[in-house]
Parts: C-alpha cells; sequence; structure tokens
C-alpha cells in the first residue's frame, strides 16, 4: 500500500505499546523575588498541567493518526497512577494489560516553568527492573490481549525505566512471531541486544553508536552503512531505520537487494525536538502495519519527526499536516530513490 493510502486507513490499524509510561507535571509561574533562605528564584504557581510522557507519548501519536491503541505497562498504587488511568480513558486507549504496584511508585517528571523558561526538573522514580513475577505478569496480560484482539504491530517502547526486561522483550517477540504480529522497537541501551528478530529497529545515531560500542562518522555514509550492517548481523531485524537528525535517516532492508540508503531530511526551523523519536515510531508502526514500501515508511516517519520538532513542547503529529508534506515532497522523493 502507498504511504498516502495507509495515512488515509490509519484507522483500520491496532497497535500495542509496551513501555515506560511517565505523567508529565507542569508547574508554571512567575519569578518575582529571590528566596531569603537560599540565593534560588520563588516561583509563584499560577498553572499546574498533568499530562502523559514517555511510551505514553507513542500512545498519543497512534490515536492522532486515528489508530486503536493498547498500553501495556507498569504504574504505581499512587495519585499519579490515576491521573495516568484517566488520561489513558480520556483517550479511549485500552488499558487492559496496564498493571498496578504496590511496590514501584510512577514515574513522575515535574517541570518548573517561568516566564517561558524551565527552571527546574525534578523526576521521581525507579528505575531497576520489575520483579520477577511483576514482569510474568506483564507478559501474561499481553499474551492474553493479543489472542483476544485483533493487534496488528507491537511497539516497544523503552526508555531504561525497567519496564522492559531481557525476560519480558524476548518472551513478548517470541510470542509476535508466533502470532504473525508485526514489532518495532524505539530503542535506549540498557537492553538495546535483547531485541533479536524484531520486525522494524529504530535507533537514533546516538543509541546507535552507544549500543554498538562503536564510533561512525555521521557525516560518512560508508561509515553509516558499516554500522548499520553490523546492526543487522548482531540484531537480525528485517529492516533497520538510524534517524540521524539533519542527515535524514538511513534504512537497511534484508528482503532487498540494494540495502542500505540514506533519505535526506528537509530543512526546518527547528523550536524543540522533544516528542520527535515518538512521533517517528508512531507513523513508521501504522505505515508498516500497512504494508507500505520500506523507504516511503522511513521518508515519511522522518516527515512526521520534522514536523513536531517545528512545535514548542511535546506534541504529537498531525495527520492533515503529515499528509500534505507528503503529497508535497513524494514526487522528489521517489525521483531520489530511483535515481540511487
Amino acid at each position: 500500500m502507498d504511504a498516502q493510502a495507509a495515512l488515509q486507513n490509519a484507522n483500520h490499524v491496532t497497535a500495542l505499546v509496551v513501555g515506560d509510561v511517565m505523567l508529565d507535571a507542569y508547574l508554571v509561574g512567575h519569578v518575582n523575588r529571590i528566596s531569603p533562605e537560599a540565593p534560588v528564584p520563588i516561583v509563584d504557581v499560577h498553572q499546574r498541567d498533568r499530562r502523559l510522557g514517555g511510551a505514553a507519548n507513542v500512545a498519543k501519536n497512534l490515536i492522532a493518526l486515528g489508530a486503536k491503541v493498547h498500553i501495556a505497562a507498569v504504574i504505581g498504587n499512587d495519585a499519579a497512577g490515576e491521573d495516568i488511568a484517566h488520561l489513558f480513558d480520556e483517550l479511549n486507549v485500552g488499558t487492559r494489560a496496564l498493571l498496578r504496584s504496590d511496590s514501584r511508585p510512577t514515574t513522575v517528571k515535574t517541570r518548573v516553568i517561568s516566564n517561558g523558561q524551565q527552571l527546574l526538573r525534578v523526576d521521581e522514580e525507579h528505575t531497576n527492573d520489575l520483579e520477577e513475577a511483576t514482569a510474568l505478569a506483564l507478559c501474561e496480560q499481553c499474551e492474553a490481549l493479543l489472542d483476544a484482539e485483533s493487534i496488528d504491530v507491537v511497539i516497544f517502547e523503552d526508555y531504561n525505566k525497567g519496564t522492559l526486561t531481557e525476560y519480558g522483550i524476548q518472551r513478548l517477540i517470541r510470542a509476535c512471531q508466533a502470532r504473525g504480529i508485526k514489532t518495532t522497537v524505539d530503542p535506549k541501551f540498557r537492553n538495546f541486544n535483547a531485541y533479536q528478530g524484531v520486525t522494524l529497529f529504530k535507533p537514533n545515531f546516538k543509541e546507535l553508536q552507544e549500543g554498538l560500542g562503536i564510533a561512525i562518522h555521521k557525516n560518512s555514509d560508508a561509515s553509516l552503512q558499516q554500522a548499520v550492517n553490523r546492526l543487522m548481523e548482531q540484531l537480525d531485524p528485517d529492516v533497520a531505520m538510524v534517524t540521524l537528525s539533519e542527515r535524514g535517516v538511513c534504512i537497511s532492508d534484508k528482503h532487498q537487494d540494494q540495502a542500505f540508503q540514506r533519505i535526506p531530511a528537509f530543512e526546518r526551523e527547528i523550536t524543540d525536538v522533544s516528542g520527535a523519536g515518538d512521533a517517528v515510531i508512531a507513523v513508521a508502526s501504522v505505515l508498516l502495519a500497512s504494508d507500505v514500501p520500506v523507504w516511503q515508511i522511513a521518508a515519511v516517519a522522518n516527515l512526521a519527526g520534522g514536523l513536531v520538532c517545528e512545535k514548542v513542547g511535546v506534541v504529537p503529529v498531525e495527520l492533515e499536516r503529515l499528509q500534505s508534506e507528503w503529497e508535497t515532497h513524494r514526487e522528489a522523493m521517489e525521483s531520489l530513490m530511483s535515481s540511487k
């Protein structure tokens, strides 16, 4: 299917997002004086906000595209966990595999903002791996969901907060393989080598370099190709897709004769890179589930990441804008790819 048709029919795609969900909290106010207790500003708070973050932001991007979404994660039996569950309910995200833990608090990242600038961030979290019993329960809930629902793609969204353990990752990959369900990964360093045999593996440049433990020259396609070839040998994904910021994205498809290709980025006014990776993996997963050609998956997903970077804060991709961008750039992209 063509990417434009896939975006128009994204409501036919059902995704399961597995990973580290968190609550992004904001305290917004003004600084008018310095504390007499210490040389620090006093913020007079006039606004509070709580938003879904981490893997939950991937779910928000999927919803913005029109897909149906289920979430699998572990949150605490606390007020922040209640907030997350409520926010998921508002989005109609399936929470059958959203587990509560008495021993593990919900991850909360609180940002203190004054005059449009972030003054401080306070993180409340446990980043150790899930306890064995909890990891087992999460896997069992996911497998039950895979059997009960028609899931097209499972997205592993890893923030190194402990939800995704080596045991859980490998068990769920096997469960998806046994059911013919596609898998996509947005990795971090800790579990980089646990994702053997997934359908699409999407590190950014920094994650690729750290995960492989080698120096890579970002401005050299030959160096990038060597690194991606090593990744393909090491983890054996069907597709590797590495985001390269201003250099675009490179892809390797083990089912294609011309495996390695780099697709350049279009120039943009970059305002905030927060959430770009979440938009990329969400769009790539929807297009992969719809059997879109790999080069189009990479090109459109990279467009989505660029569009998000034009906005301030963590915002989901806008479907109509993405469709318009692809329509504008498609012919040039096709010409570029056919010339390689």
